[in-house]
């Protein structure tokens, strides 16, 4: 390898872990013919990729494995557990050179119900799929341990592992046991149970461990409820702690299926451009495949096109034979070439949702690659997806801000802020001392600003802003609105940026009835809106502050000679106050004003100091 080829492989590799999401998942290591060389889990995939290049703490093993590094592949999950699950089930299928393999079919455990006449709940690693139905594996054995317990507790399922049959039950063949007297145990062995009763909870612990738990919790409640209106409280109080271990129970893990599940799970996500397409190969309910790849849009396609060609292309590179797809929404495909299904609940609707999220994972990186490369492009994607939420006529490439600022009616001042293409252009800033308005209204200050500064703009045939943003709710709006529509008659879209009470930005505001703008807090655009609205406020306050601090200024030192303007806000920058510049001493002064003027100054404002002198 040549030292330009290794520095455009340093480069690729670099540019792939600077993108890493920090969320937990599985990461996989490819060789130069494509070939997986090492599957690894993290809680944080991009602190955990990173330290494999960290050349300072790289051990010889590490080195190796990094030499051999082309490419690197991820899948997002939703916690460290499901990442242990989907690590396990990637090495089996794959065997990569660097992992440390299996040396037996010894792996997570599970927990079994089984085909006989009485059947029994165990946990167990061997899996015989004649004999039982097996849900798990279980990478957090507490989590196992206390599916079993709440099972036994709820519905008692035989813990003896005796066989039992039919005609031994109708017999009389098996006696009371030790688990029948201390409650472990219903006895159906014995009749004291009937086999109706027993194989209904045994139903119920099945919904358990699949995960549906809300119609056992139902039944509990109601139960509980029941039992209290008869005044039977300790009973009540017995099911209200299953209610609640019910209620607080995860059971189900959403990389693993608890049903043995042989399919094709696709999702999908789109812009103008491109589209953008996962696929998740599921085998006896294991993930063992997942890929997510990018189609450039050459005309109109719809989704359900760019789906379907996807579907086929991944099923003939993977070579995949399920008989049925798991998809969010329905496509064009030959009747015969698989069975579609769009799932609203259950282990496939959880396979779907893992899906979109690392389609949407995906998504989101190409985005941060493409505007890493084209600053501009961040800007424009926002500037749509603002036009889009407010129906905007036109890219919003110019915005202004306004806000007013005063303390009970005093100083009152206002400030207006543009933003060319999402970015401050600090030249064209403007500041507004509030000439007509006696107090503090700042809806009549809004009113003023608002009038001047674009009947000025009209005037001068200067271009208008693309949106006017006010820093406030519906009544500033409508101050805005009442000038730039009605009296001016200009036809500028207005939003506004509303507070809580803790001075953070908490919804916006839009449109003739001011309804609000549903605008994550998560978000780009969110942030962006906050960082405006927050930029506003800071100018208007500045420009507050030294109108005042001029003004206290002003209102004391005027009358003395020989201090022009410049000297006071040298002396109000020095010292922050008339009182301090009061207070300093003689050389103070002049280290500001100079010996002659620091001593004329002094002078003027200590009279009683030639005396003392």
């Amino acid at each position: 390898m040549t030292d330009n080829d290794r520095k455009a492989l340093e480069s690729h590799l670099k540019g792939i872990v600077n993108n890493l999401p920090e969320l937990p998942g599985s990461y996989q290591y490819y060789d130069e013919t494509g070939s997986i060389i090492y599957v690894g889990k993290a809680k944080n995939l991009k602190r955990r990729v990173a330290s494999y290049f960290n050349k300072d703490r790289q051990s010889g093993k590490t080195r190796v494995l990094v030499s051999k590094i082309r490419n690197i592949t991820y899948t997002v999950v939703n916690s460290e557990e499901d990442a242990l699950l989907l690590e396990n089930s990637l090495i089996k299928q794959y065997k990569p050179r660097y992992n440390v393999l299996l040396k037996d079919d010894k792996t997570y455990p599970s927990i079994a119900i089984t085909k006989e006449y009485l059947p029994r709940v165990f946990s167990t690693r061997k899996i015989d799929r004649k004999g039982a139905t097996y849900y798990g594996p279980y990478s957090h054995l507490p989590t196992m341990h206390a599916l079993l317990e709440l099972c036994q507790r709820l519905y008692h399922p035989r813990p003896c592992r005796q066989p039992m049959t039919e005609e031994g039950v109708k017999s009389g063949k098996y006696e009371v046991c030790l688990d029948y007297h201390i409650r472990k145990c219903a006895a159906p062995c014995c009749g004291k149970q009937s086999r109706e009763d027993y194989l209904n909870n045994i139903e119920a612990c099945r919904e358990i461990l699949k995960g549906n738990t809300r119609e056992v919790a139902r039944k509990l409640r109601e139960e509980m409820e029941l039992l209290s209106e008869e005044m039977r409280f300790e009973e009540a109080h017995v099911l209200k702690k299953k209610y609640e271990l019910i209620e607080n129970f995860r059971a189900k893990s959403e990389v693993v299926s608890n049903v043995n599940y042989d399919i094709d799970v696709f999702s999908m996500e789109s812009d103008e451009k491109n589209a953008y397409i996962n696929f998740l190969h599921v085998v006896n309910g294991a993930i063992t495949q997942s890929f997510t790849f990018e189609f450039k849009k050459k005309l109109d396609e719809t989704d359900d096109e760019l789906l379907a060609l996807g579907i086929v292309e991944m099923r003939k590179r993977f070579d995949s034979q399920s008989k049925e797809l798991v998809l969010p929404f329905p496509v064009e495909l030959p009747e015969e070439y698989a069975r579609q299904t769009i799932p609203q609940m259950g282990g496939k609707k959880t396979l779907l949702d893992l899906s979109r999220q690392n389609v949407r994972q995906f998504k989101f990186d190409r985005l941060k690659q493409a505007e890493k490369l084209n600053p501009e492009q961040k800007q424009v994607r926002l500037m749509k997806e603002i036009q889009t939420q407010l129906a905007l006529p036109s890219l919003p490439m110019h915005i202004e801000l306004f806000d007013n600022s005063n303390i009970s009616g005093e100083d009152a001042v206002a400030a207006c802020v543009v933003f060319e293409k999402l970015k401050p252009a600090k030249k064209q800033y403007r500041k507004f001392n509030i000439k007509s308005v006696v107090g503090a209204d700042d809806y009549a200050s809004m009113r003023e600003v608002v009038e001047r500064r674009y009947s000025r703009l009209v005037a001068e045939e200067a271009p208008l802003p693309d949106l006017i943003i006010a820093d406030g709710g519906k009544g500033q709006m409508e101050a805005i609105r009442s000038i730039v529509v009605e009296k001016l008659g200009l036809s500028i879209p207005i939003a506004g940026l509303v507070k809580d009470g803790k001075h953070r930005t908490r919804e916006m505001l839009f449109g003739a009835s001011y309804t609000s703008v549903a605008v994550r807090p998560d978000t780009l655009l969110f942030k962006l809106l906050t960082q405006m609205q927050d930029e506003v406020h800071r100018f208007a306050i500045s420009f507050h502050r030294d109108k005042r601090s001029k003004r206290q200024l002003s209102s004391e030192l005027d009358n003395i000679s020989g201090i022009g303007e410049k000297s006071k806000a040298s002396l109000l920058k020095e010292f922050g106050s008339v009182k301090r510049i009061k207070e300093a001493t003689l050389e103070q002064i002049q280290k500001v004003l100079g010996k002659a003027r620091g001593n004329h100054f002094f002078m003027q404002i200590h009279p009683d100091f030639k005396e003392k002198d």
